[in-house]
């Protein structure tokens, strides 16, 4: 069955990296170079500025809050109201950063684009591992746009979307943080690698992602469809979300993780048509983010 969303607040530029904490939805809009934050009433609140873009934002065991600096290419760390420096990800990655998961031990693990969006020639793009020592290494590479990524609930397996291959690609996670056992998650179609937009507005565009108790991934894919998928390991699409605009990331959250926050927007307009927008779903929110 299709669902269909309310908007929770509007106005916005481009909201995306979105995170459930705190009783509220915590979120970037790298238009507006905003960390933000609204409640389930639509209150909007201003955490800090990023001159850099903010996307993905995950926290550490301490409690303070580490978000992606995209065109710097750095990892930003939020303390005490206050925004610093925690790791320089340029010399490893290729081009501007994306979105990020932390996991429970604190390790961070942050996608690029690869190349400029809509520039040939394409190239492909790697995950970098951040410790909490702060050092810095590839953990995989040849990723074809790597966006949002998940942690299961049980830490030892990262699922990564990549938009450009229609695909969730799905590592374990070693001990010390690397990965291993890389394989196809859910691919959508046989297209292969894909960058022209009129290709692309056909296909399953897996941007951002979240994890459900059940071992379900609702992909955000801002295609001609406008549409959020919720799939099972292998691709079978077992429910779907429709927007008016095109969504670019979800999440779940709400007292019992079964709110379904849809970001959306447009990706070539100035124009503040940002929105937020809920709906209630059967099964509620697990892993990480």
């Amino acid at each position: 069955m299709t669902k269909k969303t309310d908007t929770l607040v509007s106005g916005l530029g481009f909201p995306e990296g979105p995170r459930w904490r705190d009783d509220k939805l915590w979120f970037s809009d790298f238009r507006t170079r905003k960390l933000m934050t609204v409640d389930l009433d639509g209150h909007l609140e201003e955490i800090a500025e990023v001159p850099g873009q903010p996307s993905g934002m995950g926290w550490l065991p301490d409690g303070s809050l580490l978000v992606v600096s995209m065109v710097d290419r750095r990892l930003l760390r939020l303390q005490d109201g206050k925004l610093s420096v925690y790791a320089d990800l340029s010399r490893l990655a290729s081009y501007h950063c994306n979105d990020m998961v932390v996991d429970r031990h604190g390790r961070a693990y942050v996608g690029n684009f690869g190349s400029p969006m809509n520039t040939p020639p394409f190239k492909t793009a790697e995950i970098i591992l951040v410790k909490p020592d702060g050092t810095v290494q590839t953990v995989a590479d040849e990723m074809v746009f790597p966006n949002g990524s998940v942690i299961t609930a049980d830490g030892k397996t990262l699922i990564v979307g990549e938009t450009y291959a229609a695909r969730l690609t799905a590592f374990e996670i070693e001990a010390d943080g690397s990965l291993s056992r890389r394989r196809v998650w859910a691919q959508f179609d046989d297209l292969g690698i894909v960058t022209d937009r009129k290709q692309l507005m056909q296909r399953v565009l897996p941007d951002g992602i979240c994890l459900d108790a059940e071992g379900a991934i609702w992909i955000a894919s801002p295609n001609k469809n406008a549409e959020v998928l919720r799939v099972v390991e292998g691709g079978e699409v077992v429910d779907r979300v429709t927007v008016e605009t095109f969504p670019y990331a979800c999440m779940l959250g709400g007292p019992d993780r079964k709110t379904l926050f849809v970001l959306t927007s447009e990706l070539f307009s100035d124009a503040l048509v940002g929105k937020i927008e809920t709906v209630q779903v059967d099964v509620s929110g697990a892993g990480l983010p």
